[in-house]
Order: C-alpha cells, then structure tokens, then sequence
C-alpha cells in the first residue's frame, strides 16, 4: 500500500490477464459475494477472457473497470447498459483489495461507474449484493442504493442469498 491515491479507470483490451487475475483473487478472497465460483472462472480457457475484454473495452454499453495504486492494480468493477432498456445499467464483479478498503476506493469506483451511466443516459443503475457475513448491503445503502424486490438464491443451488438493489441517477 501507498501514499498514492488510487486510481479508475477503462480496462484495455489487451489487459486481460491484469483482469483475470484481479477477477480470480476477488473469488479466492469472498467466494460467497458472486454469483460465480473460483473453480468455474479459473477453468476458463485464456480465450474466454481474452474475448470478454476485448469486447468490452471498446463498448459503448460495458464498462470493465480496473482499480490501480500507484499503477498496481488492486480493485476492479463491471457495469453494463441493459440490451432491452438503455435507461438501466448493472454493476457487477465489484471488488476491492481487503488492503484497500474502508479507504473511501470503493465509493470512487461505485462514482465512476455512475458518472459513465448518467453519462450514456442511463437513468438506473441495479446490482445485487450477497447477504450474510461480511455483505457490502449497509456501505451500498450509504451510497443510496434501495433494496427492490425480496431476496434470491446467490447461484443455483446455493443457501446463501443475495439482494438485488436500485439507485437512480
């Protein structure tokens, strides 16, 4: 950890193992806050991610953000407009280094993701946070998101539970 502030911003196409193993070390620290496995993603063949990146870090729909201190990389965040309904966006795969947080980088990754919602003319934006131990509902809350809906399973099979939230921009 540095003195630095940390930075956001666009993943580029051609970072993909940077996201891979940001992504892999988000599913090794809380294997129960995705709705993904590690043992699932880290069967993915290098194409898999290599396609997943390439995709997104030219769309105007997704944005694949990378987390940096000091250009070490140390958090990562998805957000993708909604195909059918382009008022509405959903983050996803947020993560921060255990290292990192309760440092405000969570808040300035949620900020960056809204800022290039409202610019794309997103109205909405949705995530769905997993429930028990550890779960991110009261710091999403902070940031103005509302619970909508009752809570879900986490993955199929799964006890553990999830809940699906809304801010509007």
């Amino acid at each position: 950890m540095t003195d630095s502030i940390p930075t956001v911003r666009r993943f580029a196409a051609s970072e993909w193992r940077v996201y891979r193993a940001l992504r892999l070390d988000a599913l090794r620290d809380a294997p129960d806050a995705f709705g993904s496995t590690l043992a699932r993603e880290e069967a993915f063949p290098d194409d898999e991610w290599v396609q997943r990146l390439e995709r997104a870090a030219v769309s105007p729909t997704e944005l694949p953000i990378v987390v940096e201190d000091a250009a070490r990389p140390i958090g990562l965040a998805w957000a993708r407009i909604d195909p059918e309904n382009d008022e509405v966006a959903e983050l996803f795969q947020v993560w921060v280094d255990p290292l990192y947080r309760q440092r405000g980088v969570g808040r300035l990754v949620i900020d960056s993701a809204l800022d290039w919602a409202r610019a794309s003319g997103v109205r909405q934006m949705l995530l769905s946070v997993a429930l028990g131990p550890g779960s991110a509902l009261e710091f999403y809350r902070r940031l103005g998101f509302v619970e909508v809906g009752a809570p879900v399973p986490l993955r199929n099979g799964s006890t553990a539970r999830k809940q699906t939230m809304c801010r509007a921009l």
